[in-house]
Formats: structure tokens, C-alpha cells, sequence
């Protein structure tokens, strides 16, 4: 496959055509019976993602940690979570998947690191430290009737309150955009960057692996002054800082400096692929980030998709949304690449978002398996790079009734304290927030992985120990991998087939530029057309529980290659049952 002239993003790259399975090691496998996964146990299970099709795997944060944030709070970049393992079982795992044929992706988490870490310690120390500047250092404004400092400016933490913690020994504020204790780094130091980037990159570079997802990437560069926040949210005290924080003045500048010293560290020809978290940035800002010419990232993220339906002012408030509203931001993932030299991702599930099927189809045991299926074709056949979170594939939904209490993420504690405080158990604001993490928490994503139906664990860890989180008890409806593996039309199995397919046809499925929809006003019919030279690709994918008329279109002589409703006849203009999708492509050779 060569690139096409007019088409630059067509160049061909192994991380453009790469399947990447997502690993979150606490709930993956668990090898010694602690209740915690580990390395050995993704080891041991490297060949399942080999055969299920993927081509790379990127493993959530494995470093030293306290785990308040579940790993992203990192006390040594250096050195593997002892829970986790030891640095050479996680050697062993960079060797074997390379041994596999697949490539190995490390998460990047330096906008900020744990209050445990050394380097924050000493700048802690005293206000004269050699890194005190490492870090954002702010005296009080001022202090209220009680005596109590306040906070430098009005910043909100994305996990709840002031994105400011006091600290008592030095009498100054440290920024922390996140957890209290996940004081942010300041990027303005060179020294700081330099240290970074040899602990951080060089140190993982330097044994094996192959790229990085490098966490919440638009955040390092901070507008000078830190001022206040524009007042978006007049409920609260405290304004988001996205204005200030993402995609700042030298966030351009700082991504070249890393991926030039990525260059200069990797010797032997290999080429790394750098995919970034950007959370929200204008086509203009995205463009600059993945331009191959500029050299900042491979690719990145956007949460367009994955916000439809939320408040902007809070994430768990539920908001009305329309299929047209998802569309329309699920394109915005790939189409600004169209004829440049950019690149991007789709993806639908990660450790931050809760599970596909019961967000974007059908959770209920009638429509579970041919929605799961559907959301698997629509992936199979957008531009860009495809990311599979484990779980994904055997059809995981979010978990039922749980009360609140059962929820472990730091962001859930964090905001259900604030609300009861203010409010009350049983306020409104109270039951939207519960209405929205039963939909929304990420909560749903960390679950441990369901291998087997035994009680009580799913092979997750052996039957007598208690694992670190509780368990989905999806996995005693036949979500899980030994009992869809023997299932000829399990949801497992339709994967297998789906990504064997994006393989056969990367051309169109992978490299396809010109996307256009069809029926971008039906709000039952997700559709559009797509081309690779003389090559075009039509899908009709129903996300509905009612049948819905569709129209191949009369341009081209279609052949349909992929459905999910097993044999049944496809008329090339007919109705489309519930959840069913089917996908056409005008070339001879599509079979797969």
C-alpha cells in the first residue's frame, strides 16, 4: 500500500494500522492471590490478546505509587509498583510481547507526579530548595475572618474543590489540578523538563518499549500569572480553568522538545508512536498537535463523543442528546485529518469512560450481544487508530444498583462529600449526580477483567481471595471470556472477525478519507460513505430497538461484506432490524 498524493494522512505507519488493547493492570489478571493484578498475570495472557487480533498493548500506569488516583500519582517513575511486581517481570512482559509480534505502550503521567515522589518532597522542604521551582508555589491571597489562607486564584480541580492545597511548613499554596496530593509540575523549568524526560521516557525507552499514551498531554503549558477563571459555573467558587490550562502558550513548543528528545534517545532506527490525551482542542489546535511535518504527536485524543449528553459545568449532570449530536462528534475524532499530514484515534471505551454498550447501545439481555456487535462494526470501519479497552470485547457493561459507597474512584468520593454537604442525601442534585455515574463513572471500567463463570472471582484471582474491587456480576450472564470463547456467535468471537476484517480491507477501513453521512437527521440511522482511491465503503447501522428503513446508496455498486445478524438475507434496499448494522464496499475483492 503506497500513499496517496492528495491524501498525506494515507502514508502507511504501523501505529496508524496497529490494534491497541488497553490494559488497566489492578483489574486485568491477578497471579499470586493478593486481590491486585499484576505483571506476570498480563504476561500470562498476552497470547488471548494476540488472538483476539490486537497488535500493541498500552498498560496503564505500573510505576511506584500511593494509588490515590489509581497509579497516576506517581512516587518513582523508575521503578514498577512492588504490588504489581518487580521492574523485571515488567521487562519480561515487554520481551514476550515483542516476542508475539506486538508492540508495547507505556502511560506518560507527567503534568503532575505524587506528593511521595522525591522531587516534590525536597521542593517542599523550604522555599530556598534547588526545586522549589519545579513546582507551582503561590503565597496565600490573603486570609479569611477565620484565619484561613486562601487560594491563589479560583481554579477548580477536575476531581471537586480548590485546585490549590496549603501547605502548613512553608505557608504557600501548591497547584494540583487534580488530587491534593498531585502537585503539578512547572514545565516553565528546564530543569524540570530535562529530569522528566530522562526519568520518565529515557529510563523506559532505554528497555524496550515502543511508545507512549502520554496522559492529560495539553496541560502542561499554564497562561503566566495563573489569574482567575473565567466565571462559567455560578453555583460554585471555584471556575473551571480550562481557558488557562489547556493547549497553553507553549504547549507546541514543549511537545517538540519531547518528541525531539525521543528521537535522540531511540537509536536503532525504531520509530515511537506518541498518542496523547487532549481532552478538548479546536480542528485548527489538533491539527497542529499530529502534523507529521511539526513533530509533536502521532495522534491524539478528543472527548467530543464521549461528552455528548453531559453538562459542561459537570460531567454527572445527564443532558438531552440526540443520535445526531453523537455522530456529529464521533466524526470529529478523524475528519480533521482529511487530506493533511495528521492522524488520529477512534475509540469508544477506555479507563475513563464507562461501558459502550450500556452508554452508547442496548445493556439489556435481549439486545446486549447484537448492540455490543453493532458498536464493534462502527469502530471496525472509522479512520484511525482503533483502541480496544480490555472487557470490550467480551461485551462488559456497566454494573447495577450499586450504591454509592461501592464506588472507589477518588473523583465519585470526592464530589458525592461536596453534594451532601451542600444539599443533602436527598436532594435533586444529589439524585442527578446518582442517576449520573449509574451511567457515566469510570468506575465501570475498572472492574476486574471476567475470564471465567467461576465463583466468586470469574478467575480473576483464585476463589478464596478477595480481589481490590468488586466484581461485575455480569460474569454469571455469560460475559466472560472462557464462556464466549465456546460460543461460535458470542460477542468475543464477532471481534475476532470484525478486526481480521479491518485488517483485510486497512486500506478503506483504516486509511479511508472523503467520510460524508448519510441521513445526518434520522435519529435512528447512523450512516456514511467513505473512499480509498476507486475503493468506497457504505454502512447503514441501526441504533434503535425499532426496524429502520435504509437506502444503499445508487453511485456504486455496493456488495455487502459485514453484518451482525448471521445469515439472514441482505436485500441491498430493505429494512434494518433492531441493532442490526450492515456494511457494503464496491471493490471485487472484499470477502474476509
Amino acid at each position: 500500500m503506497s500513499t496517496i498524493h492528495e491524501h498525506p494522512e494515507t502514508e502507511p505507519k504501523w501505529w496508524k494500522e496497529a490494534i491497541v488493547y488497553q490494559i488497566y493492570p489492578a483489574s486485568f489478571k491477578d497471579s499470586n492471590n493478593d486481590g491486585w493484578g499484576d505483571m506476570i498475570g498480563i504476561e500470562s495472557k498476552l497470547e488471548y490478546i494476540r488472538d483476539l487480533g490486537a497488535d500493541a498493548i498500552w498498560v496503564s500506569p505500573f510505576y511506584e505509587s500511593p494509588q490515590d488516583d489509581m497509579g497516576y500519582d506517581i512516587a518513582d517513575y523508575e521503578k514498577v509498583w512492588h504490588i504489581y511486581g518487580s521492574n523485571e517481570d515488567c521487562f519480561k512482559v515487554i520481551e514476550k510481547t515483542h516476542d508475539l509480534g506486538m508492540k508495547f505502550i507505556a502511560d506518560l503521567v507527567i503534568n503532575h507526579c505524587s506528593s511521595d515522589h522525591a522531587w516534590f518532597k525536597e521542593s517542599r522542604s523550604s522555599k530556598t530548595n534547588p526545586k522549589r521551582d519545579w513546582f507551582f508555589w503561590i503565597p496565600p491571597r490573603g486570609y479569611d475572618e477565620n484565619g484561613i489562607a486562601i487560594p491563589p486564584n479560583n481554579w477548580k480541580s477536575y476531581f471537586g474543590g480548590s485546585a490549590w492545597t496549603f501547605d502548613e511548613q512553608t505557608q504557600e499554596f501548591y497547584l494540583r489540578l487534580f488530587a491534593s496530593t498531585q502537585p503539578d509540575f512547572n514545565w516553565e523549568n528546564e530543569d524540570c523538563r530535562n529530569a522528566l524526560f530522562e526519568s520518565a521516557v529515557g529510563f523506559w525507552l532505554d528497555h524496550g518499549i515502543d511508545g507512549f499514551r502520554i496522559d492529560v498531554g495539553n496541560l502542561y503549558s499554564k497562561v503566566p500569572g495563573l489569574p482567575d477563571a473565567p466565571i462559567t459555573d455560578k453555583d460554585s467558587v471555584w471556575q473551571p480553568s480550562g481557558s488557562l490550562t489547556m493547549n497553553g502558550p507553549r504547549i507546541h513548543e514543549f511537545h517538540r522538545e519531547l518528541n525531539s528528545f525521543i528521537r535522540r534517545r531511540v537509536r536503532d532506527g525504531k520509530e515511537i508512536m506518541t498518542v496523547g490525551e487532549m481532552q478538548y482542542a479546536t480542528d485548527e489546535v489538533k491539527k497542529q498537535y499530529t502534523s507529521a511535518s511539526r513533530r509533536e504527536l502521532s495522534e491524539l485524543f478528543n472527548f467530543s463523543h464521549t461528552d455528548v449528553g453531559t453538562s459542561p459545568i459537570f460531567r454527572y449532570n445527564l443532558v438531552p442528546a440526540e443520535l445526531k449530536d453523537w455522530k456529529i462528534a464521533l466524526a470529529e475524532l478523524f475528519r480533521f485529518i482529511n487530506g493533511i499530514d495528521c492522524w488520529s484515534t477512534v475509540y469508544l471505551e477506555n479507563h475513563d469512560q464507562p461501558r459502550s454498550i450500556t452508554r452508547f447501545g442496548d445493556d439489556s439481555s435481549r439486545y446486549r450481544v447484537i448492540s455490543g456487535k453493532l458498536l464493534a462494526m462502527l469502530l471496525s470501519v472509522l479512520t484511525g487508530t482503533l483502541y480496544l479497552y480490555q472487557g470490550q470485547e467480551i461485551g462488559q457493561i456497566n454494573f447495577k444498583n450499586w450504591p454509592v459507597e461501592n464506588y472507589e474512584d477518588i473523583v465519585i468520593r470526592n464530589n458525592y462529600r461536596s453534594i451532601k454537604s451542600k444539599y443533602g442525601d436527598k436532594s435533586e442534585p444529589m439524585k442527578k449526580f446518582l442517576d449520573g455515574i449509574a451511567l457515566l463513572s469510570r468506575d465501570h471500567a475498572r472492574t476486574p477483567m471476567q475470564w471465567t463463570n467461576e465463583e466468586p472471582n470469574a478467575g480473576f484471582s483464585e476463589p478464596n481471595t478477595k480481589p481490590w474491587f468488586s466484581l461485575n456480576g455480569s460474569f454469571r450472564d455469560g460475559i466472560n471470556v472462557e464462556d464466549e470463547a465456546k460460543d461460535p456467535n458470542s460477542l468475543l468471537n464477532f471481534w475476532k472477525r470484525v478486526l481480521k476484517f479491518r485488517k483485510y480491507h486497512k486500506d478503506i477501513a483504516v486509511y479511508g478519507y472523503d467520510f460524508e453521512f448519510v441521513d445526518l437527521e434520522n435519529k435512528k440511522l447512523f450512516s456514511f460513505t467513505k473512499k480509498y482511491g476507486e475503493k468506497k465503503l457504505f454502512a447503514a447501522l441501526n441504533f434503535s430497538g425499532e426496524e429502520v428503513n435504509y437506502q444503499v446508496p445508487s453511485d456504486s455498486s455496493y456488495s455487502m461484506v459485514l453484518g451482525n445478524y448471521g445469515k439472514r438475507s441482505h436485500p441491498l434496499s430493505t429494512n434494518l432490524m433492531p441493532w442490526e448494522g450492515r456494511i457494503y464496499i464496491n471493490d471485487s475483492n472484499n470477502s474476509v
